[in-house]
Parts: C-alpha cells; sequence; structure tokens
C-alpha cells in the first residue's frame, strides 16, 4: 500500500505534448518557480511511486512542458498522462510567518487569545467552502476552527503553537453540554 507520509502532491501530467515524448503538467503550487530546477519528480503508478528523471522543462505560471529522461514517444508519454506528481516533504520551501503547509501544524496546541488553549490540532480539513482546524479538547471533544487570516493571530513553530481569535460563542458551541 502506498505510504505518502514523506511526499506532498506537487500536481499531475495531463497531456502529451508533441510527438517527442513531452508531456504537460499541472502543478498545484503557492509558487511554481520554487520548482522550475527539478531534477526529479515521483509519479504515482499502480500505488507506487515511481522517480522520473527531468531532461529540460519550461514553465509558465502553473503549467509546464517536461521531457523526461527515456520517454522518447508520444506514446511513452500516454501512459503517464493523468497520473499525480509527488515530491519528498523535505524539498517543501519553509514557510515563515504566520503561513504554514497543513501537515506542519498536526500536534500544534490551539490557543485562543480569550480563552487560553483550547486543545490540541488534529489535522486540517479541506474543504471547497473554507479550510477548517480539527481540535481535539482535554475532553475529546471535537471543535472546528475556521482557517481565516483575520483569524489566525500567530503561528509559533518553536513553542508548536496557533494563536487565534475564534468568533465570539464559536467554541462553546462545541463544547457545552
Amino acid at each position: 500500500m502506498l505510504n505518502l507520509d514523506d511526499y506532498f502532491f506537487l500536481g499531475k501530467f495531463t497531456k502529451t505534448h508533441g510527438y517527442g515524448g513531452k508531456i504537460n503538467a499541472w502543478f498545484d503550487v503557492d509558487n511554481p518557480q520554487e520548482y522550475s530546477n527539478l531534477e526529479m519528480v515521483f509519479v504515482e503508478i499502480n500505488q507506487n511511486l515511481v522517480p522520473y528523471f527531468i531532461k529540460n522543462m519550461s514553465l509558465l505560471n502553473n503549467k509546464a512542458v517536461v521531457e523526461l529522461q527515456d520517454v522518447d514517444a508520444a506514446s511513452e508519454a500516454e501512459i503517464l498522462v493523468q497520473k499525480n506528481l509527488y515530491l519528498p516533504i523535505s524539498l517543501l520551501p519553509e514557510k515563515k510567518g504566520n503561513s504554514f503547509y497543513f501537515h506542519e501544524v498536526e500536534g500544534f496546541k490551539m490557543i485562543d487569545i480569550n480563552q487560553g488553549e483550547i486543545g490540541i490540532i488534529k489535522t486540517v480539513l479541506d474543504s471547497p467552502g473554507q479550510d477548517l482546524f480539527q481540535v481535539i479538547n482535554k475532553d475529546e471533544k471535537e471543535i472546528l476552527i475556521p482557517m481565516n487570516g483575520g483569524i489566525i493571530k500567530k503561528v509559533d513553530r518553536k513553542e508548536k503553537s496557533i494563536t487565534v481569535d475564534a468568533p465570539e460563542g464559536l467554541i462553546e458551541i462545541y463544547t457545552k453540554d
């Protein structure tokens, strides 16, 4: 079974590009330019991550035309279309200030400026309307806090905590008996 704990989703190969084995890729990252000098990418094939070395890549916004070593024909590139791309987490650019990767804050303490420590962040729920911190308090109750720039006041990586200013009454909805 595929274990992606040490990898992050980079994007996807979308379609072949011409006849020489080039392939178009789409990158699902904040700043694609940070990945313009990639030497290799891991492609998910049959629930395994297979390394492919990059011969050449031209990047425009979040799209790229990629030329892989040992992929020299459109028929070889076609096999890779719609396959997910991954990189080791160690290649993620470091975030600073109040910006963070979702996986980075799992296990951090959640502190409200009015109520103090709320609990521990179990995960971040990635939802279409609003991403949410899933926090578990000392009574094992789930508290969902919206990830909104106005709510997040401080990310302290050293202390492994996030300080928020939760909307009035939000925490009580989850904690009252």
